[in-house]
Order: C-alpha cells, then structure tokens, then sequence
C-alpha cells in the first residue's frame, strides 16, 4: 500500500478522522496542519495569536508559515510513510511542497480525495461545536475551498495520482473504501 499521501477534500469531509484512522493502523505519521495551527493557537504564542485571527475568519494562514511547520515535521520523520492533511491547500503551495519533497527523497504517492455534498459537510461541521464553526464561517470555508483548493484536484489528476473516494456514510465503510482505492493504485 502506497505510504506517502495526501488528502484532500472540503472541510468536513473527515480527513481528520480518516488521516488519523489511517496513520495508526499503517504505523503512518499524520501531520495536521489544523491541529498543528490549533496547538499553537492553544498554547497562545505570537504564531498562534497570528493564525487565530486568521482561522476565525475563514481564510487561510500564509503559505510561508504552513510550509515553514511542515517541512519541519517531514524533516524530523526518521523514515515510514506519513499522511499530509490539510496542506497543500493551494496549487501554489502544491508547487512549493514538491521541491521539498524531492530534496528529503520522500516523493509524495498517491492524493486522496474526499468528496461529499455541501449539505451533509455543513451539518457535519455544525455538530462538532468548535468556536469558529458557525454557519457563515463554514459557508465561507467553502467558498475558499472552491476558490483556492479545488484547482489542486486537477493538478493531481494531471500528475497521475488523484484517486477519489466517497466521503458519505460510515466512518468505518469510508475507511474501508480508502484502503481499497490505495491498494487498487
């Protein structure tokens, strides 16, 4: 099974849950951008102060902070696979993630698309109560998804390594249909 991913999908789509599923019973490290940018956040630093005010807002934190974190936590991985959630959002960033891929000899192989309907994914965000998800920040996460995210879809596509999974009902049947989609590639 391929061990060095990338999942992408709308927020809400359970790529956290999965990403976290995944990684423990692959032995995969999951680096979530989010949560990294959470504890920060919770931790009350100047970075996180930074990022809170930008999170609460909908939009994305700088590309130069995300990379900074990641290329961090790929660097102190002692080799195993390991699963990016949450980062690249942006094909700019995708662009800039390859590079650094390359250079640590841990090429990405295979993205992970999580896809679900609008409807269920703001349903789904309003039932975890977390402070920045009401209904006008999730619409507008959404807006920026479509804006800034979605172009990475074709990107991966393009590069051979777009494989897209049904994101609706049980968390252990989506799990399960991850597993088949990244033995099947």
């Amino acid at each position: 099974m391929k061990n060095r991913l990338l999942f992408l999908g709308p927020p809400g789509a359970g790529k956290g849950t999965q990403a976290a599923r995944l990684s423990a019973s692959h032995g995969m490290k999951h680096l979530s951008t989010g949560d990294l940018l959470r504890s920060e956040v919770a931790a009350g630093s100047d970075l996180g102060k930074e990022a809170e005010a930008v999170m609460n807002t909908g939009e994305l934190v700088s590309d130069t902070l995300v990379l900074a974190i990641v290329k961090a936590q790929l660097g102190s991985l002692d080799g195993g696979g390991w699963l990016l959630d949450g980062f690249p959002r942006t094909v700019v960033q995708a662009e800039a993630l390859a590079p650094l891929l390359d250079s640590l000899k841990q090429p990405l192989e295979a993205v992970v698309l999580l896809e679900l309907d609008d409807a269920v994914l703001i349903e789904r965000m309003l039932a975890r109560g977390r402070a920045d998800d009401t209904e006008d920040v999730i619409r507008h996460r959404l807006e920026v998804y479509r804006e800034k995210t979605a172009p990475l879809i074709d990107y991966y596509r393009q590069q051979g390594l777009l494989l897209s999974v049904e994101a609706q009902g049980s968390v252990e049947a989506i799990t399960e249909r991850i597993e088949q989609a990244l033995q099947g590639s």
